[in-house]
């Protein structure tokens, strides 16, 4: 009997030891932690970044990097890359603007728009799927295509007034419905449980993480390659269109630079928060995280009284640390 108790003992203990290890192994976990001890700092440093707004205005603007990383992490689990995002959102952002402007209601802006972001998505996809070419080329070919219709479909104007339904897109995206959180918030946080509930639990996730683990393989073991890349490619592009959306409501107007360079924020959300561009590995919480990453860098240069040319040096510099610290892991594991 003692015997039985020593080894389910041991084995609670070797299960304890595994699930530490795993936390403390995980980029997103150390990503938290910045997060975490840079608001403390912050919060001490300044008399700014404690406030009621500003907080509201970091969580607020988290969410429209996070929204789209969660659609490119999905991509980038699969090996792939989408840098047309920040024109798809741009985009996406215009095709509402121009509808609800010209009279229709915000129902059918906003179904034109997501329409529009599930077209280029499917276009994507099915080029890289099914005629084979590099997802670089391609998302960096509609990257351009995407912002030139945008130009075309606005006459490269500023849309602000957007017809019969005005106040409510603008309520859609500014407003706070809920116990005072930023509505954008409450948007990215159902999507985050949504994306991290299909990558953990079902087929479609399973599928996803065996593209990226081994894409050959997946092939030979019956999973629909092809169709899960064009599925991924349209997510990560719906991802924007929803971003755009929320983002237009925020601003009260569109203009055609609207989500200019954006995706390398989103791809560097991504990164740092622990999805590998080698495919295979990534999480929606780690998504949200590394935006989250980001934009308390972005706020700190300001309130420290750093000029704000230094952001992207900040930022590049956490995704270095981010890529060794992943080098450092996968060394430690193949010992």
């Amino acid at each position: 009997m003692a015997i039985t108790t020593d080894t389910f003992d041991e084995a609670i203990e070797r299960k304890q030891h595994s699930w530490l290890a795993t936390i403390l192994g995980s980029q997103t976990f150390w990503v938290l932690i910045a997060v975490i001890l840079a608001s403390v700092f912050l919060s001490f440093a300044t008399d700014s970044f404690a406030t009621t707004k500003n907080l509201y205005n970091i969580t607020r603007n988290v969410t429209f990097v996070a929204i789209i990383a969660l659609g490119m992490t999905v991509v980038i689990i699969t090996g792939g890359i989408d840098l047309s995002v920040g024109s798809v959102l741009c985009l996406c952002s215009m095709v509402l603007a121009v509808v609800m402007h010209a009279g229709h209601s915000i129902e059918v802006g906003i179904a034109a728009s997501m329409g529009t972001a599930l077209l280029i998505g499917a276009f994507n996809g099915i080029l890289i799927a099914y005629l084979n070419f590099p997802p670089f080329v391609v998302t960096l070919g509609m990257l351009s295509i995407a912002r030139s219709l945008a130009m075309v479909a606005s006459n490269n104007t500023v849309v602000f007034q957007f017809g019969p339904d005005h106040d409510k897109l603008l309520a859609l995206g500014g407003g706070a419905w809920f116990l005072g959180i930023a509505n954008p918030v409450l948007y990215m946080v159902v999507l985050a449980l949504m994306t991290g509930f299909v990558l953990r639990w079902t087929r479609f996730g399973r599928y996803v993480f065996a593209i990226g683990d081994n894409e050959h393989a997946a092939t030979l073991t019956g999973v629909p390659v092809r169709k899960i890349k064009v599925a991924v490619y349209m997510i990560s592009a719906l991802s924007a269109g929803i971003a755009g959306i929320i983002q237009t409501g925020w601003l009260g107007a569109v203009t055609t630079n609207i989500g200019a360079g954006m995706e390398l924020q989103v791809i560097a959300a991504a990164v740092i928060g622990g999805a590998d561009l080698a495919g295979g590995v990534g999480t929606a919480f780690g998504a949200i995280v590394g935006a989250a990453l980001i934009e308390v860098i972005r706020n700190s240069l300001g309130l420290l009284g750093i000029n704000a040319f230094w952001q992207g040096a900040f930022i590049g510099g956490a995704i270095v640390l981010a890529v060794l610290f992943d080098r450092i892991r996968n060394f430690q594991q193949s010992e």
